[in-house]
């Protein structure tokens, strides 16, 4: 064999070498590149994740962010319900220390106008009538404290003529008390005459009433009814 012959085939097979390394970079090549793409999958996927992280993230900072609102909004709400009921106590104890502006007034001496005359029957009864001489309604007391003469004592008030509620009256209306003034068949004592007769009231007033032409004749047996709304009624007892 020539060394030409010799030489050719030496070329053709570093020839081949050269291309079997030549295929083995490009297979290399090949790997090394398709190495990254699981790396940027994954920070693909990482990435994908950590928007989400921080979406969580920025949930929860919202919601704390709401806590204090929602706590200042309940705060708040306690507050004004305190308040409220403060307000409800307040309102509640005014109303218990003022009259109720839907009920009368107490009448005064100054409201009313006090006239007595004697009852046909029964025997020494004294008809009491108070009219309304103001220009507002106004109840009387239960009862006339009826004062004849110098008596340091009111007379007692007979209770089975106690009526369902105060007799009130309406500018120019009346009210009835009866008045005993005596037994009839002289078992009283004590007995006086007198020409006067005064009547206090609840506010410290006091009315004057006239009595009949010579006065009466009062003794122990003296005894006042409730005011009522009927003469009638007032001189049953």
């Amino acid at each position: 064999m020539s060394a030409r012959t010799t030489r050719t085939r030496l070329f053709a097979a570093t020839t081949v070498a050269l291309a079997a390394l030549s295929l083995t970079a490009c297979e290399g090549d090949g790997v090394d590149s398709g190495a990254p793409a699981p790396a940027a999958n994954t920070s693909v996927a990482g990435n994908t994740n950590q928007p989400s992280a921080k979406g969580g993230s920025g949930d929860a900072k919202e919601d704390t962010a709401q806590a204090p609102d929602s706590g200042k909004g309940a705060g708040a709400g306690s507050a004004a319900g305190s308040g409220s009921e403060a307000g409800s106590d307040a309102g509640s104890g005014a109303g218990e220390d003022q009259s109720d502006p839907g009920l009368p007034g107490k009448c005064s001496a100054s409201d009313v106008r006090i006239t007595a005359a004697n009852a046909p029957r029964p025997i020494n009864h004294l008809l009491l009538t108070a009219t309304n001489t103001g220009s507002k309604t106004c109840a009387l007391p239960e009862y006339p404290a009826a004062r004849f003469g110098e008596a340091q004592s009111v007379p007692p008030v007979a209770e089975s003529s106690k009526p369902q509620s105060l007799t009130t009256l309406a500018p120019g209306e009346s009210g009835y008390a009866g008045v005993r003034l005596s037994s009839g068949d002289g078992s009283g004592e004590g007995g006086y005459d007198t020409q006067t007769l005064t009547i206090p009231f609840e506010d410290g007033s006091i009315a004057r009433v006239t009595l009949p032409s010579g006065g009466v004749f009062v003794d122990s047996a003296l005894t006042v009814t409730y005011w009522q709304t009927s003469a009638a009624n007032a001189l049953e007892y």
